[in-house]
C-alpha cells in the first residue's frame, strides 16, 4: 500500500507541476501575486471567479497534501 501511495504521489507532482506550468500569469503586478483586487473585483464569489485551470491545481495540491499526510502517518 505504501508503494503505491508513493507511485500516486510522483504522478500526482508531475501533474501539479504541468497543470502550473500551463497557467497564464496575472498582469497586475507584484501586486497581483498576493491576490488583492479593487473592490469591484470581489463581487462575484472567488471560486467562480477561478479558471478551470485554476480549480484543478487547488483540487490537486489538496490530493497531494492528504497522499503526503499518510505517507507519513504510515511510515511511522
Amino acid at each position: 500500500m505504501f508503494t503505491f501511495l508513493a507511485i500516486i504521489q510522483i504522478i500526482v507532482c508531475f501533474v501539479v507541476i504541468a497543470v502550473v506550468l500551463m497557467q497564464q500569469r496575472k498582469q497586475g503586478g507584484f501586486s497581483g501575486v498576493f491576490g488583492s483586487g479593487t473592490q469591484a473585483d470581489m463581487s462575484g464569489g472567488q471560486w467562480q471567479r477561478f479558471t478551470a485551470l485554476t480549480k484543478i491545481t487547488v483540487v490537486l495540491m489538496s490530493l497531494f497534501l492528504i497522499i503526503c499526510t499518510v505517507l507519513a502517518l504510515m511510515s511511522k
